[in-house]
C-alpha cells in the first residue's frame, strides 16, 4: 500500500511517500494513524493530534473510522487554513 504525506506531515516524517505492508491489526484509518505513530519520532510528531489529520483513500476524503482494506493509496494531510 502506498502512503503519501503532504505539507508539514511530510516534513516531520521526512518523506513524501512510502510503500508499506500494514500489520493485520490495522483495520481502519484510526488504526493506521496509531500504528504509524509508533514508527519513530518523526511519525509521532506528525501525528501527535491524529484527529486533526485529514485522510484520503484512493483520492477520496474519508473519516477515521473508514476501513483501509483494499486501498491502494492513502494520503495524509494536515489541517488546512483559508486565506
Amino acid at each position: 500500500m502506498k502512503l503519501k504525506y503532504f505539507a508539514w506531515v511530510r516534513e516531520r516524517i521526512g518523506t513524501d511517500e512510502e510503500d508499506l505492508d500494514l500489520p493485520a491489526g490495522v483495520v481502519s484509518v484510526r488504526d493506521l494513524l496509531d500504528w504509524l505513530k509508533e514508527r519513530g519520532d518523526g511519525y509521532e510528531k506528525a501525528l501527535l493530534y491524529p484527529e486533526a489529520i485529514r485522510v484520503a483513500i484512493d483520492h477520496e476524503h474519508v473519516d477515521h473510522s473508514e476501513p483501509v482494506a483494499g486501498a491502494t493509496e492513502i494520503a495524509l494531510f494536515p489541517p488546512m487554513t483559508g486565506g
